[in-house]
């Protein structure tokens, strides 16, 4: 990360989830997995919103404010504080069998070294897991729309404590976790109207 404080105060859902989560579960249901990580869980509310959809779920997350949130808030779940620099020892010895499925929404825009997270989850996975991961979505379009607009200030975070630090293409994104051990199995846009999305979500699974 960034900032070793990444500001979590509130249970309230970031902003994002909104339009991540609802398609975060349906390609869960779609995948046909039950046992999942979430890594960067912030205040757990993916999380919860994931328990309650069926699944057993495990939170990670670095921020030790908001893996305190978290616990606090949502006691049934388990929560690790542990983050894509760290060993996953803690989470492979609380969950020997490995996790079918591991996912992170709008993580990997604040790392310094983001292939820590497909390596981080490729650790945790068993074999033929799945990793599905949510960013803010960057193509030719939107970029220039940003660009008429004069939105690159706002859009660029620079003010942000923790903020965004990497801007990821469909292009780059799955060039990084195909060259992480993950084979990219489908992409999807959400939030907006195509080539305009908000985020984008990339499944990919463990080879």
């Amino acid at each position: 990360m960034l900032t070793k404080k990444y500001g979590w105060s509130s249970t309230e859902a970031p902003c994002s989830c909104d339009f991540v989560a609802p398609k975060i579960i349906q390609l869960l249901y779609t995948l046909g997995v039950s046992n999942v990580l979430d890594v960067g869980c912030g205040n757990g509310v993916l999380c919860d919103l994931i328990q309650r959809s069926g699944f057993t779920v495990t939170g990670a997350e670095p921020d030790k404010e908001g893996c305190e949130l978290a616990s606090r808030t949502y006691p049934n779940i388990t929560f690790h504080h542990v983050g894509v620099c760290d060993s996953p020892a803690c989470i492979i010895e609380s969950t020997p069998d490995g996790f079918d499925c591991v996912v992170s929404t709008e993580v990997i825009e604040h790392l310094f070294s983001p292939q820590l997270l497909p390596v981080f989850a490729s650790n945790v996975l068993i074999p033929s897991g799945y990793l599905v991961l949510s960013t803010p979505y960057h193509g030719f379009v939107k970029n220039l729309m940003l660009s008429l607009f004069d939105h690159w200030d706002a859009h660029h975070t620079v003010l942000w404590e923790g903020g965004h630090i990497k801007f990821w293409s469909r292009k780059t994104l799955m060039q990084l976790l195909e060259q992480n051990g993950f084979k990219v199995v489908s992409f999807h846009g959400v939030g907006r109207i195509p080539y305009l999305w908000k985020s984008m979500i990339i499944v990919a699974k463990k080879v």
